[in-house]
């Protein structure tokens, strides 16, 4: 990581500062590696249905971009759940956030 990218954890207290502000439920399933990991996102839309994004780094333009972590971009909750169960046991560094809306927006998008 270099000196010029925020630390994740200064990155996701930011962020959660806004959901604070707006009354957006959240908790974490996972905190990572203060200073470093990537972060996973599970939106619950409450209705089965949840979105499930991760970063990922696109090195042409070295920056951190959003995917659907799943082939789908709307999966079940529980193969959300089980594809967290083996994200978090390959990097332990991950940070896992579940946040409740039924908009399904994503807080960290730009």
């Amino acid at each position: 990581m270099s000196d010029a990218r925020l630390p994740t954890g200064l990155y996701v207290d930011a962020h959660l500062a806004t959901l604070t502000r707006d009354a957006v439920p959240f908790y974490f399933i996972q905190k990572g590696n203060h200073s470093s990991g990537l972060l996973l996102v599970k939106i619950n839309g409450l209705k089965g249905q949840v979105r499930l994004i991760t970063q990922q780094r696109d090195f042409m333009e070295d920056k951190l971009v959003w995917a659907p972590a799943l082939e789908e971009e709307m999966v079940e909750e529980q193969a959300a759940d089980q594809y967290i169960e083996k994200a978090v046991m390959r990097d332990p560094d991950l940070w896992v956030l579940e946040i409740e809306d039924e908009n399904f927006t994503n807080p960290f998008e730009e």
